[in-house]
């Protein structure tokens, strides 16, 4: 959520921001809200300074020596009446206006940073490193990822349909075996780098998809159960960054990793046509998610270094993959500064996005009010918040099975892999 404090006094500041990702941004409405708020907080202050003045006038006359049933006292008390009456009146409006400007708010996405390449769209995101070149496959006849797989027996979409639907997967044997081993083997690197394991529930309440920004906007790309306040968890992001949600945490706290491996369930409602095959995009997905929560003045040295925990990963499995600072006008919905890491898959020429590192600033603090106090300061600031993939398990696996593919039509296990999995090849 945007500082309701900087747009009233940055107005035109605020706006050329939020233009740098495409449209006009139209703020007046948030305006106008907030200036009719506190036009009645001046008049509901007014009006209870007069209640609280009345009070003590007919306690000093009272205390003189004034009857209850004298005129002045009747007159007074009359007045006080109406004014608890108007005050009566303005309480609920005020609560109206302050849910009207909320509802606004929650909709407007972060402004980008200041060092976030200007661009209208993905094709002027900036291309920052790439790795692995030493390590591209040099097999001509490299079958996608679904093929192969189909081919092993490891995956099947077709059974997976029989017991849900297409954008399902079933994996079978080695395929499972695979999957477990690479969730296992990057929450080992990832706890190895700092980061502490947590095991979230994944039916998750509204108000922790408001606090980081997928309700109320993203609603329709969520799974809801209906016969209660839960959604199916669209990344660990959500209920790891919640675990906090409403607390004011010590400095001396700061700043808190988690790493986290959870399923993750995405309607993918606009990417209708897209990646129809294989295991790129799926309605259920395995992930293990990097979450940090630190103070504003380190946030963007954290964003550096969760990126690299995250090519690390890459890095250990020797798969090729390129950094890509996104644009402002690729930007998601909360984040004000974001890398995308693009793994190689050779069977399409391109690389494909596989994790995906966001810089929230206190955008989702203020959301969900995750706050700080220094010791021995006075009042309390937002943490930032940051996370990123580390990785998406399928869309590793999907690496792997292209970029590992033998001559003969094997796959090699990463070096990384085999302890994990027991076996050198598939």
């Amino acid at each position: 959520m945007l500082d309701l404090k900087q747009i009233r006094e940055n107005p035109q500041a605020v706006r050329e921001r939020l233009n740098l990702r495409g449209g006009d941004a139209d703020i007046e409405p948030i305006l106008a809200l907030d200036r009719k708020q506190r036009d009645l907080e001046t008049q509901r202050s007014q009006l209870q300074a007069r209640s609280n003045e009345i009070g003590k006038l007919v306690g000093q006359k009272m205390k003189s020596g004034a009857k209850p049933q004298d005129a002045e006292i009747l007159a007074l008390k009359e007045e006080g009446n109406q004014v608890k009456a108007q005050l009566a009146q303005l309480e609920p409006r005020e609560r109206e206006l302050k849910a009207e400007l909320d509802a606004l708010l929650l909709m407007m996405p972060n402004l980008p940073s200041e060092s976030t390449p200007v661009g209208k769209n993905e094709e002027e995101n900036v291309e920052v490193r790439r790795w692995g070149d030493e390590y591209l496959p040099e097999n001509p006849n490299i079958l996608p990822h679904w093929e192969i797989g189909e081919k092993l027996g490891i995956l099947s979409f077709d059974r997976a349909v029989k017991i849900a639907q297409s954008r399902f997967v079933a994996l079978i044997g080695a395929g499972a075996a695979l999957e477990r081993s690479l969730i296992n083997f990057m929450l080992d690197r990832q706890i190895q780098a700092g980061y502490i394991e947590v095991m979230p529930p994944v039916l998750i309440n509204s108000n922790s998809l408001q606090g980081t920004g997928q309700l109320p906007k993203f609603a329709e790309e969520s799974f809801k159960c209906y016969a209660d306040d839960l959604w199916l968890a669209p990344t660990a992001e959500v209920p790891v960054t919640n675990l906090y949600a409403g607390e004011t945490l010590s400095a001396e706290d700061l700043p808190i990793y988690h790493c986290a491996y959870t399923p993750c369930f995405r309607r993918e409602a606009g990417s209708y046509g897209k990646d129809t095959r294989g295991l790129i995009r799926l309605h259920q997905f395995n992930k293990v998610e990097l979450v940090k929560l630190v103070r504003p003045e380190t946030s963007e040295a954290e964003h550096e270094a969760l990126v690299q925990n995250a090519e690390a990963i890459l890095q250990a499995l020797k798969l090729p993959y390129r950094v890509l600072e996104l644009c402002t006008g690729d930007l998601g919905f909360g984040a004000n500064k974001c890398y995308d890491l693009e793994v190689w898959l050779p069977s399409s020429g391109k690389y494909r996005e596989i994790s995906s590192c966001s810089n929230f600033g206190d955008f989702q603090a203020r959301r969900a009010n995750i706050r700080f106090k220094e010791a021995g300061k006075k009042g309390t600031q937002f943490v930032h918040t940051l996370n990123g993939s580390g990785l998406a398990i399928g869309r590793t696996m999907a690496a792997i099975l292209e970029n590992y593919q033998q001559l003969d039509g094997t796959i090699a296990i990463p070096e990384v892999l085999q302890p994990y999995l027991g076996r050198e090849t598939l």
